[in-house]
């Protein structure tokens, strides 16, 4: 009997049974199966679970008898240091099977995914190795091409052409059209060494087998310009061809609607999708948020509306503040807006400090949408006490196989690493890229920093790193951001490291720009005064600075329907002033309360 042709490339695959109970191992034929995938041959001494899930269907317990009954699986003695274990089988010969699904449900006595549950002795899936998968009839893609080695790509190319691109520079020439995932990471190790981190050569890899291999003629793209987001469907394969500095080389055609829409107009859906931080982002999940905008609203702005070209600064720096902003974030003095700007500059690592409704966090994130040229380059975190360096920079976490219901650990990339890798691509690192980490005192700083600490007062360095043993060093165009609350005396400390590489902004309902705050957005909303002359005599009764209120309490919808006023009084703004006054017998509701103070100012 001839042997069946292994599938050139594969690899051999193994199987991990439940409870220690050995390993199956295999490899991918050229012949296909009844489904329309490989067949897998299933090799001799792999251990097999005797037991069959009721749920196995009548067909496939069918096959295990046959097996059975041929002698091509026979039983595992009973080791004497396990009694209690499951009964297992041993393949006599090896075992040809429809396919990867069929040789796991004969394994594992239970129906299973072939595809993820077979892997390489590296862990990589079988589903990398094959060159045709199911997908849903219609896919939706966000492609971004905003800021591509520091060029504007969908204003400059894609708009006006009729296309999306990827880079792909250091690719050879591609013969296949539908390359499977373990081709691509051949190439991109190959052409990307020492040219990328193993998470931005993952990465890389993710998104050329979307742009390459998952996206089809028919499916709908988007991508964001000049803050608005543009619609289009897929209507041309993938081609290789040349560009300057290979930016575009991976390109397929796309018709564009004839308008955009605002990104801050977007489905909260769609803008949450938006935020992740990958040049390819599969968006199928809100295709039908997606659909729901193409229509009238797309006529609210034209795509191909003129623009002036600007030229593309080589050198970091970071764009002034505009009147539009202080105006925008209703700061009255924009000297202190400029003072702010210098000190991220000078120092590249700022909080924001004080107590609760000061609008820290709002105000972080506005500074770094305004300096970074969009969300694309934000990426935000808040600390908590079991935060930890493997969650915020890497670490080895674990990740439980569905079917087997067994752990194995892989290195896997934080907030910060994966900042770092998009802020240091070549082309982005006149790009300022930004890193609010809210609540940035609640967690052990010491232990989730560890030695990053170095790294952000020394940016010229580098260190060798605890897991991955890469020398790692903090782009310069890495700005951090914190957020800090005073009024929890638990967490208001920080150690004198931390003082001295940061720089701390104290913002205080006693003082500019957070004391007048509310009474502008009062007078921007068209509202009446009072609610801003109660906040100013609250706070003045309060002898604690760090525990005055913050605007931001009053500065939501639900305040000015009926009664809102008095009931976020007695629902947010007591409770935190009781939680001050513990123990003292003070009757703060006598003190603090809506009628006293006006009664005060009436």
């Amino acid at each position: 009997m001839s042997q069946p042709d292994r599938l050139p490339g594969a690899p051999d695959f193994r199987l991990k049974l439940p409870n220690d109970g050995g390993e199956a191992h295999g490899h991918l034929l050229t012949e296909f199966g009844g489904n329309g995938t490989n067949k897998f041959l299933l090799h001799e001494g792999s251990f097999v679970v005797a037991e069959a899930s009721p749920s196995l269907h009548a067909h496939r317990r069918q096959i295990r008898a046959e097996l059975r009954a041929s002698g091509a699986l026979i039983d595992v003695p009973v080791e004497p240091d396990r009694p209690g274990a499951p009964p297992r089988w041993v393949a006599t010969r090896d075992i040809p099977c429809n396919s990867s699904s069929s040789a796991a449900a004969l394994v594992y006595g239970y129906h299973a995914s072939g595809p993820e549950s077979w892997r390489t002795a590296e862990g990589h899936p079988l589903a990398d190795y094959l060159s045709t998968a199911w997908r849903a009839p219609r896919k939706a893609w966000l492609v971004r091409g905003n800021n591509v080695s520091g060029h504007n790509l969908v204003r400059q190319l894609w708009l006006k052409e009729g296309i999306v691109s990827l880079a792909g520079a250091h690719l050879p020439p591609l013969e296949e059209s539908d390359p499977t995932k373990s081709t691509l990471r051949r190439f991109v190790e190959d052409g990307y060494e020492g040219a990328a981190s193993y998470n931005q050569k993952r990465g890389l890899v993710d998104e050329l087998h979307g742009f390459l291999t998952q996206m089809r003629v028919g499916d709908t793209v988007v991508t964001i310009g000049d803050g608005r987001l543009h619609l289009g469907r897929i209507t041309g394969e993938a081609v290789q061809t040349g560009s300057p500095g290979g930016l575009s080389n991976l390109r397929r055609a796309v018709v564009w609607e004839s308008g955009s829409h605002p990104y801050e107009e977007l489905p909260e859906a769609v803008q949450q999708k938006l935020s992740v931080q990958h040049d390819v982002v599969d968006l199928t999940g809100v295709l039908e948020a997606l659909d729901g905008l193409v229509g009238p609203a797309a006529s609210a702005g034209p795509a191909l509306e003129p623009v002036t070209e600007r030229p593309v600064p080589r050198e970091l720096v970071l764009p002034d503040v505009t009147d539009a902003l202080a105006a925008d974030l209703l700061v009255h003095e924009k000297e202190w807006l400029d003072d702010v700007r210098e000190l991220i500059v000078d120092e590249r690592q700022l909080v924001f400090y004080g107590p609760p409704g000061t609008g820290k966090t709002y105000l972080a994130m506005k500074l770094a949408e305004h300096f970074g040229g969009g969300p694309e380059q934000v990426k935000i975190v808040q600390f908590h006490p079991s935060y930890a360096y493997e969650d915020f920079f890497e670490g080895f976490r674990p990740v439980e196989d569905d079917e087997t219901r067994e752990v194995a650990f892989r290195l896997t990339a934080g907030p910060l690493r994966e900042l770092a890798d998009l802020a240091s691509r070549e082309g982005n690192r006149h790009v300022p890229h930004f890193l609010i980490i809210d609540e940035i005192n609640r967690a052990n700083l010491a232990k989730v920093f560890g030695e990053l600490y170095f790294l952000l007062e020394y940016r010229t360095r580098s260190v060798r790193l605890t897991y991955s043993g890469d020398d790692f060093a903090l782009p310069p165009n890495l700005f951090v951001i914190g957020t800090m609350n005073t009024a929890d005396r638990s967490i208001a400390l920080v150690d004198a490291a931390m003082r001295r590489r940061f720089a701390f902004v104290e913002l205080s309902p006693r003082t500019e720009p957070t004391a007048g705050l509310l009474a502008r957005w009062l007078e921007s909303e068209g509202r009446d005064g009072e609610p801003a002359r109660l906040l100013d005599a609250l706070n003045a009764r309060i002898d604690d600075p760090d525990f005055a209120i913050g605007p931001s309490y009053l500065m939501k919808p639900g305040v000015y329907r009926e009664g809102g006023l008095d009931r976020t009084w007695r629902t947010k703004i007591l409770p935190l002033l009781e939680e001050h006054h513990y123990g003292e017998g003070l009757d703060v509701a006598a003190r603090y309360g809506l009628d006293s103070l006006r009664e005060q100012h009436p």
